[in-house]
């Protein structure tokens, strides 16, 4: 079982940058592939970033594409997303998920933290 914990969302002008955290709860951490998702009000769930379980690879949704970097450090059971230039588009729930294989599929994620929220104001 994996338990995640997302901390770091806040209130951020346009243009402004924000540093969300997820922390795992798991002996085994370093074998899921981790992914950052987004919900905004009345919209569904959208991919915004994975990383492989290693930290070797990683793929973004082109909405963030060169804005946001994803990254984990093992040692930490930590997985981060740096989000650079947000955008008023940016506002939503942002939650980390663990899965056992590299997927941009909300449903293929098994475990899921609580969500932090990230307001970007305009």
């Amino acid at each position: 079982q994996v338990q995640l914990v997302e901390s770091g969302g806040g209130l951020v002008q346009a243009g402004g940058s924000l540093r969300l955290s997820c922390a795992a709860s798991s002996r085994t951490f370093n074998s899921y592939n981790m992914g950052w998702f987004r919900q905004a009000p009345g919209k569904e769930r959208e991919f915004v970033a994975r990383i492989t379980s290693s930290g070797g690879s990683t793929y973004y949704a082109d909405s963030v594409k060169g804005r946001f970097t994803i990254s984990r450090v093992n040692a930490k059971n930590a997985v981060y997303l740096q989000m650079n230039s947000l955008k008023h588009e940016a506002t939503a729930v942002y939650s980390c998920a663990a899965s056992i294989v590299p997927t941009v599929v909300p449903g293929a994620y098994p475990y899921w933290g609580q969500g932090t929220q990230v307001t970007v104001s305009s």
